[in-house]
This record gives C-alpha cells, sequence and structure tokens, in this order.
C-alpha cells in the first residue's frame, strides 16, 4: 500500500523518486556540457582574433597548372573569381605566384593568366591562397629605397624608406601600417601614387607581425598597443626631415593609425589620414564575424568581456586588457579633427563598411569615403587600380600642406 506524506499527500514511490533524480541529473549534465561548449567556443574565438596565425588557411585548389601558355586553373572561390592582379601564396607561404585576368570559367573552375612564380614549386602544389598585396618588395617597384630600422620600445623593426620621386627631399612623408596577419609587404601598392605626389613612404612593421619584435604576450592588441610601435615611425620619419606625415593603414592597420593619431605626441603633424578595408569599431567587427560563422549569439559578449577584462588574460593570453570602448571610431568621432579618406568595400567579408559608412555620416566636415564593390577585403587596388589610385590623388591634392604654400 502507498504511503501518505504530510496533510494525506501520497509519497512517490522509491523508483519514481530515483527516475526524477536522474532526469534531473540528466538535464543537469546536459545543461553542463551544453555550458561549457559555449566556453570552449568563446575561448577559441577569441584566441583565433589575438593570437598570430601559425598556419594559413589554403582554400583554393589548383586544378592544372600550364607553364607553356602561361595560365592557371583553380577552383571557384569568392577571392578566386575576382576580377584584377593579385598574389596566389601556397605551400603555406613556401610558394608565391602573380595571377592576373580571368580568361575561361565554369560553375566550379577558373582559369586566370599566370604572370610569374616569384619562388616555390607551384607545379608540385595543390592548394593555395589568394592575397591583396602583390609587390614582395619595394624592388618589385623598380624605385629606390633603402632598409631602415624604427627604434621600438621592444627593439629594432624593420621598415623600408622609399624617397619620392623629386629631386630634392621631402618634408610629406606617407608612413604606411598593414594589417592583421600579414607584413608590411602589404602597403606598397600605395607607394607610386604617393611618390608622384611628392611623399617620401616609410613602410613599416609593429610588434608579433612576423618581422618586428614580438611583445612579452605575443598577442595582437588590435590596434591598442601596436600603435607605439607607429609612433616610434613617426617620430623616426619627423628626426629625418618630415614636417607634415599623412598615415595610411590597412584593416587592423586602420585601427592602429587611429590610435595613434588620438594618442601620439606627434599626432599634431599628421596632415591627413588614409584608410583602407579599415577597422573603425573592433566590436562591430567581432559582431559580424559571429554572425559570418555562425557562432552562437551568447558567444558575444564574453568573448568581449575576456578581451575588455583582467581575468580574461588567463585564457587568452593578453598581458592586459583592450579598450574597446577607446577603438571605437563611430562613438568618438566627434574627437577627431584631421582630414580622413575612407576607402572601403561593401562585400568586405571581413571588416563590414558599416562602420566605416557611419563614421563618414557623423563627420562629412572632415570625412571623404569612396565606396567600393566586388572588391572584397583590402583588395580595392588589385580589382580597380586607376579609380583606387585616383581617389588618393585627387585627396591628396585637396589636403592643405605647407610644403604646397612655400
Amino acid at each position: 500500500m502507498r504511503q501518505r506524506g504530510p496533510r494525506g499527500v501520497i509519497a512517490p514511490r522509491p523508483r519514481a523518486r530515483r527516475a526524477a533524480v536522474g532526469a534531473a541529473i540528466g538535464v543537469a549534465g546536459a545543461l553542463s556540457a551544453a555550458a561549457l561548449g559555449s566556453a570552449a567556443i568563446t575561448v577559441l574565438v577569441a584566441r583565433a582574433v589575438i593570437v598570430p596565425p601559425s598556419r594559413r588557411t589554403e582554400d583554393v585548389r589548383i586544378l592544372r597548372v600550364d607553364a607553356t601558355r602561361r595560365l592557371i586553373t583553380l577552383s571557384v572561390t569568392p577571392d578566386s573569381v575576382l576580377p584584377g592582379v593579385y598574389s596566389f601564396w601556397f605551400d603555406q607561404d613556401a610558394g608565391n605566384a602573380r595571377v592576373g585576368e580571368i580568361v575561361a570559367q565554369t560553375a566550379t573552375t577558373v582559369t586566370r593568366r599566370l604572370l610569374g612564380v616569384e619562388f616555390g614549386d607551384l607545379g608540385e602544389a595543390r592548394v593555395g591562397r589568394f592575397n591583396g598585396w602583390f609587390y614582395l618588395t619595394p624592388g618589385d617597384l623598380d624605385v629606390p629605397f633603402e632598409d631602415v630600422a624604427i627604434a621600438t620600445p621592444l627593439g629594432d623593426a624593420p621598415a623600408w624608406r622609399i624617397p619620392a620621386d623629386s629631386a630634392r627631399p621631402s618634408t610629406r612623408w606617407m608612413i604606411g601600417v598593414h594589417g592583421r596577419a600579414v607584413r608590411r609587404s602589404e602597403v606598397l601598392r600605395a607607394v607610386p601614387v604617393f611618390r608622384e605626389t611628392g611623399y617620401d613612404s616609410l613602410i613599416v612593421s609593429y610588434r608579433n607581425d612576423g618581422e618586428a619584435p614580438r611583445s612579452a604576450d605575443y598577442r595582437y592588441a588590435l590596434g591598442d598597443r601596436e600603435w607605439i610601435d607607429v609612433e616610434a615611425a613617426m617620430r623616426y620619419a619627423l628626426s629625418h626631415g618630415a614636417e607634415e606625415i599623412v598615415l595610411m593603414g590597412w584593416s587592423m592597420g586602420g585601427a592602429t593609425v587611429l590610435q595613434a593619431l588620438t594618442r601620439s605626441l606627434y599626432g599634431d603633424r599628421v596632415t591627413g589620414v588614409v584608410l583602407e578595408s579599415p577597422v573603425v569599431d573592433w566590436i562591430a567587427t567581432l559582431d559580424f564575424q559571429v554572425t559570418l560563422r555562425r557562432l552562437p549569439p551568447a558567444v558575444r559578449y564574453p568573448v568581449l568581456a575576456m578581451f575588455r577584462s583582467r581575468w580574461g588574460g588567463i585564457l587568452t593570453g593578453l598581458a592586459e586588457p583592450l579598450d574597446l570602448q577607446r577603438m571605437d571610431f563611430v562613438r568618438r568621432a566627434r574627437e577627431l579633427d584631421t582630414p580622413i579618406l575612407l576607402l572601403h568595400s561593401d562585400d568586405d567579408g571581413f571588416v563590414p563598411s558599416t562602420a566605416s559608412r557611419a563614421l563618414a555620416v557623423a563627420r562629412p566636415d572632415i570625412v571623404t569615403f569612396v565606396p567600393f564593390e566586388v572588391a572584397r577585403h583590402t583588395k580595392l587596388w588589385n580589382y580597380q587600380p586607376e579609380r583606387w589610385e585616383g581617389a588618393i590623388r585627387d585627396w591628396l591634392a585637396a589636403l592643405p600642406s605647407s610644403e604646397r604654400t612655400t
């Protein structure tokens, strides 16, 4: 006969009680596993953003190389079918080739002109990746240049100094800052237009980029500390004859340049800023990446919290928290007073153009926004070099300069 509990309530049978307890434990276990899984994803996402990559994602299959006809056939990806000229890296960056126009395309394959193989055995390679930085050294531009060392707080960082195309030394300098997970060669595409308009170019490296000295934590700070190395480059330029500086940043280099502009002791010597596919607001960029990778929305806040807090450094390896609000220049738009040229493709695919557009709307008095389409991330020059160079040339011509008035 079933036992009655207090006030006549029938108590559950022991077997039913055990089943209920087991179910509760099962639910708790599932929730715990889900929580642990979400936490693991959060850590992986955070580390993927700030840890310099040791391997590259090679997502383009090499289907055929016709050395006689100088053609290469590749699998179709968003990058492999972009019109224009590009670098093609293979064998985990042990090889490099240059590819040109598309000559044939099907639903699954694309055949392009093979402009040359710089190094490596392309015939034996099976996969590779596209990249926008077309020139590898200033020698590819056939211009005079000098290897120099920039004294940064972490040690000497290599840089290229490329003089203007003029008979006399220039007092106007462009300092070029590359993006995340690439090297200073990325910026060489900008050198010709700056040379012809009378600017010396200083193409710099910065901490943790594979050329400059590493920081103790060996982590990207998303511009929040890299700017210190750009300030060192500004100091170098000013001590070697520069009177006016234009800062140019690509992708994360854009975020770094904006930090240098607003935090450096030499910010008042900057007469203009050029941003190509830039990170203007890191929170917007991280949100975009979470959505793009179809990650759980719940990942967003913990990732941001890890970057912002000291406890997050235990999991990410960051030596110091990152100030993401300080890197939001849509919110800080009213603090800016330097002319800015913004070049961004609306189908960037990595850094959304929304923040760039928002900054242009907030400060139409100082921001010139030139939108692109199709060109994707940091490949605007590769896709439309004449339009890209023309935009920079026209903007520089309108930039106030003491050199033009003397």
